[in-house]
């Protein structure tokens, strides 16, 4: 890519190493809090960091000079909203397993009446707010794609096509 291209929302050569520094760096720091022996609230962090450092590793191809900055953002949408998706339907999944494999609650016991006593699962607002996060995900990627769409057709130029037969 050339320097013309750069200055186009493109990434710089400092840029796309910055990113794929920042990505390798997540993962790094997220491997340290996870075998560190001091804090359980650490390795708790390290934990999710790594999901984190795993998610974002998706970008490493992105890192590149040249690529645009849209696209970059582009895939982190796109790798957060399958993320969304996933957690909600491995949700889904485990309260499926607990109806069809699991016995039910005994009423006649403390932990049983704590069970049956319990929000399920689709009342919790962490399940809505992933879904909700999927959801606006997936229309920002949609209006994206329109919006890139519409202007190549909105742009009130008609060009005739020159192929014969039409």
């Amino acid at each position: 890519m050339s320097r013309h291209d750069q200055g186009h929302g493109g990434l710089s050569s400092a840029g796309a190493r910055k990113l794929e520094y920042a990505i390798i760096g997540l993962g790094v720091v997220a491997l340290l809090l996870i075998f560190q022996p001091f804090d359980i609230a650490l390795f708790t962090a390290g934990g999710v960091i790594v999901i984190v450092a795993a998610l974002a590793n998706n970008l490493l191809p992105m890192a590149q000079p040249g690529v645009p900055k849209r696209s970059v953002v582009k895939a982190a949408m796109i790798v957060a909203m399958i993320f969304c998706l996933t957690l909600l339907v491995a949700i889904a999944a485990a309260h499926l397993y607990g109806l069809f494999f699991l016995k039910p609650p005994d009423p006649g016991t403390l932990s049983g009446k704590a069970q049956l006593s319990a929000k399920p699962w689709y009342m919790h607002g962490f399940t809505w707010t992933v879904a909700a996060i999927a959801g606006v995900l997936g229309c920002a990627l949609m209006l994206q794609g329109r919006r890139r769409t519409g202007s190549e057709e909105g742009s009130g130029e008609h060009h005739p096509s020159t192929s014969p037969g039409e």
